[in-house]
């Protein structure tokens, strides 16, 4: 069961998972009608299905990575991503965080809104997140410096403390908007992948994989794709399990991983 991706219906699939089995969901869902999935039907009933499966399936404290965008439809952005964000809340989820994935550029140039680069990174969490390792990248331009003056902190009782002076670190903490390059050659060097309408970009997923799991957790992407989230599970010693409707797809994710393991340690 464990690391393989099947190719079947996320849905049928999921129905088959233990109860609180899955420490981490990283996926990324069709949205709306903006790409072509091999036909695959997502709507928002099939949507709550699979929602309430992952609702199931998520251990305590484990996570769900939501990355989603919604379709301009009549003048009007779908509001999709909403809708879905407060469902998983619905259902038990709390909103951890709401992040933005920042694209170096945009696709579609529009005349009457202004250009979209942007998508939606909704961390879900089933209670209070187990596994919080956030990435401390952000350069300070400060670093090295002290704080300035005196700065102090009352206590409860209404007198002052004073705190001693603090040295600037190299790096802190980054934002929760990521800037992440897409495109050939930025989202993998493996073309294989760029069979696939949509990527993931592979510093995303490894960013999200570092960010909420430990080695030898379990990482679930029920809309697997080309596969970037089992290969980088692999590649962060994480197991993986992925679900695949498209047969074409599931080859394509199938036939980049493969080549990974001679070179690393089987689970």
């Amino acid at each position: 069961m464990i690391n393989n991706i099947y190719n079947k219906d996320c849905l049928l699939g999921l129905k088959e998972l233990p109860k609180e089995f899955i420490d981490l969901t990283i996926t990324s869902p069709p949205y709306d009608a903006l790409r072509d999935y091999k036909g695959y039907d997502f709507d928002f009933e099939k949507f709550k299905l699979i929602a309430n499966e992952l609702y199931r399936v998520t251990k305590e404290g484990g996570v769900v990575v939501w990355v989603v965008g919604d379709q301009v439809i009549n003048n009007s952005e779908s509001g999709t991503s909403f809708r879905q964000a407060l469902y998983f809340k619905e259902i038990g989820f709390n909103i951890h965080d709401t992040m933005i994935y920042k694209k170096p550029s945009a696709n579609f140039p529009e005349k009457t809104r202004y250009y979209q680069v942007f998508e939606y990174m909704f961390i879900f969490s089933k209670g209070k997140p187990k596994t919080i390792n956030l990435i401390a990248d952000k350069k300070n331009i400060w670093a090295g410096q002290t704080s300035f003056g005196n700065s102090s902190f009352r206590e409860k009782d209404g007198t002052l403390t004073k705190k001693s002076k603090i040295k600037v670190k190299e790096y802190s903490v980054r934002t929760n908007i990521w800037e992440i390059k897409n495109g050939r050659g930025f989202s993998t060097k493996d073309n294989i992948a760029y069979e696939h309408p949509a990527i993931f970009p592979e510093q995303l997923v490894n960013d999200h994989i570092i960010s909420w799991s430990n080695d030898g957790d379990l990482i679930l992407d029920p809309f697997m794709g080309s596969g970037t989230t089992a290969k980088m599970a692999i590649l962060n010693d994480r197991k993986y399990i992925g679900f695949e409707i498209s047969k074409e797809y599931c080859d394509i994710a199938n036939k980049r991983i493969n080549g990974l393991y001679p070179q690393l340690k089987l689970f």
